[in-house]
């Protein structure tokens, strides 16, 4: 069953360009749209959106990091290993289960989303997008999407949990950060 809807999915690609490329632009640049809309959740925000945006590459880094440990006590080799696939963007021949991209897009959008919803919505949808591309672009298969989105999930509902414990950490970053910001903003006003 599970390469059975890799394979619907997959046979989509190669017909339509604008579609494989709005689907390559997903599965390769939506980590890097994650990482912008973070920083600028960080530089336009009161203290409340830098705490999300924080929280929510901590867990980012947590979901990724269990990612890692299942990989190590499971290994399931891309679908392009194992099967003929429209492989629409090279990628190294590693561990398949879970998908690394999905991951950190549903870590950091859960983590906005039960935070502040109307600014978590568009992360979500993205995450969304990342996660069909992949198995679009023939990097991964529907199981490997599904178990990312659970462990996104999970990540997210325990550092939600943990998050007054992890306080000291937020408090720490934005004092620096408004030293940093003092520090570089007195010594402009001294040039002038």
């Amino acid at each position: 069953m599970n390469y059975d809807l890799f394979q619907t999915i997959n046979n989509w690609s190669g017909h339509y360009k604008w579609l494989d490329e709005t689907m390559i632009f997903f599965s390769d640049k939506a980590l890097l749209l994650y990482a912008i809309g973070l920083a600028l959740l960080w530089i336009a925000s009161s203290s409340a959106g830098k705490r999300i945006a924080l929280f929510a590459g901590i867990t980012g880094g947590v979901g990724l990091l269990l990612n890692f440990l299942i990989s190590l006590v499971y290994f399931e080799p891309r679908p392009f290993i194992s099967h003929s696939v429209n492989l629409l963007i090279p990628h190294a021949a590693d561990a398949s289960f879970p998908s690394d991209h999905t991951t950190g897009a549903f870590c950091i959008a859960l983590a906005i989303f039960l935070r502040n919803q109307k600014i978590g919505t568009p992360f979500l949808l993205l995450a969304i997008a990342t996660g069909f591309s992949r198995i679009f672009v023939g990097h991964h298969y529907p199981g490997d999407v599904l178990a990312s989105v659970i462990v996104g999930l999970v990540t997210s509902l325990i550092i939600l949990r943990i998050q007054h414990k992890l306080e000291p950490i937020f408090k720490g970053t934005l004092y620096l950060y408004e030293k940093g910001t003092a520090r570089f903003g007195g010594s402009q006003t001294r040039k002038s």
